[in-house]
C-alpha cells in the first residue's frame, strides 16, 4: 500500500482515486505567476506524488498562466492510465499578475482548448467552472451560460466530466439541471464551515467535494486549538487540518499543494491519523478539554 493509498477512495466521476491527491497550483512563481524559482525541483514534485500514490492532480491553465500544465506534461506526459487531472475554467491573468473573469462562451471555449494544449490530450478528464462570484466567494448569480458552454464541449467529447468551484448551492443545483456535477470545489476548512450543508448533501448524492485552503490559504488559519491537538498528536497542524477534513465527510478529496517533496510526503501522512470523537470535538469547539 502506498503512502496516498491509506485514505481510502472515491469516485470522481467514473473512476475511484486516492482521497489525498495534490493541487499544482504552488508549482508557479510567486503570486502563482510566472515560471518556478526551481523547474527541476517542481518536475521532481510532480513525479514523485505519482511515485507514492496519488493518481488525482489539480491544476488550471491560468496558473502562471500555462505554467503548471506545461510542467505537468513535462514531468509526466503520457500520462498513467489511473490518473486523473483536473482542471479549471473561468479566470484569466493580467500581465500585472492580477486574476480577472474569463466567463464568457468565447473565454471558456478559448481555456478548454488552451487546457487541452498544454497538457497535451485530447480529451480533458474534469473541467470545472470557476464561478466568480465576488471572486474569493462565491454569490447566486446564474451559471447557466456558463455550464452550456461547457455542456456543449462536452458533447463534442473535449471534456468527459464536468465540475463547479466557488458555487452556492443555489448554483449547483442550478447546474444540475444542465448536467450532470462530479465534483465541487469549495473553500472549506476548520474555520471556515459554509459549506457544512452543501457537503452533507453532495456525499448523499455521490458527489465529489473538494475543499481548497485547508489552512486559509492567504491568510493562514490561525487556531491554537489545531497547534495544540497537532503538538498531542506530533504531526504538524496541516496534515491535523487534513485529517480532520478526511473523517468529515467520505466524499472529501484532498488537494493540498506544496512545491517541496518533503511537505508532500508530510501531507500524505494525514491519511495515518485517527483523530478521537473528542479530539473532533475540541478542533470544532464543542469542548473545553
Amino acid at each position: 500500500m502506498s503512502n496516498a493509498d491509506k485514505a481510502g477512495t472515491y469516485l470522481l466521476g467514473q473512476r475511484a482515486v486516492n482521497r489525498i491527491g495534490y493541487g499544482a497550483m504552488q508549482l508557479a512563481g510567486p503570486q502563482v505567476f510566472g515560471p518556478p524559482k526551481d523547474r527541476a525541483a517542481a518536475l521532481a514534485v510532480l513525479r514523485e506524488a505519482l511515485e507514492v500514490g496519488v493518481n488525482h492532480i489539480d491544476t488550471a491553465d491560468f496558473y502562471g498562466p500555462h505554467v503548471t500544465n506545461q510542467l505537468i506534461r513535462e514531468a509526466l506526459h503520457p500520462y498513467r492510465d489511473d490518473l486523473v487531472i483536473v482542471t479549471k475554467v473561468g479566470a484569466q491573468r493580467g500581465s500585472d499578475a492580477s486574476w480577472n473573469p474569463a466567463q464568457s462562451p468565447a473565454e471558456l471555449v478559448q481555456a478548454v482548448h488552451d487546457n487541452l494544449r498544454n497538457l497535451n490530450v485530447d480529451v480533458l478528464d474534469v473541467v470545472n467552472l470557476r464561478a466568480w462570484g465576488t471572486m474569493h466567494a462565491p454569490d447566486e448569480a446564474s451559471i447557466e451560460a456558463q455550464i452550456s458552454t461547457l455542456a456543449e464541449l462536452q458533447r463534442q467529447g473535449l471534456i468527459r466530466h464536468l465540475g463547479l468551484s466557488n458555487v452556492s448551492a443555489v448554483q449547483v443545483k442550478e447546474a444540475q439541471g444542465i448536467a450532470e456535477i462530479v465534483c465541487v470545489q469549495n473553500h472549506y476548512n476548520l474555520g471556515h464551515r459554509a459549506d457544512d450543508v452543501l457537503i452533507d448533501d453532495l456525499a448523499g448524492q455521490g458527489i465529489a467535494y473538494v475543499p481548497f485552503f485547508p489552512m486559509g490559504g492567504f491568510t493562514p488559519l490561525q487556531s491554537d486549538t489545531l497547534s495544540s491537538v497537532a503538538s498531542r498528536l506530533g504531526a504538524s497542524p496541516l496534515c491535523v487540518a487534513l485529517a480532520w477534513l478526511l473523517q468529515r465527510s467520505p466524499n472529501i478529496l484532498l488537494i493540498p499543494g506544496t512545491s517541496s517533496v518533503a511537505h508532500l510526503r508530510e501531507n500524505l501522512t494525514a491519511g495515518e491519523l485517527e483523530l478521537t470523537p473528542q479530539l473532533v470535538d475540541e478542533l470544532e469547539g464543542r469542548s473545553q478539554g
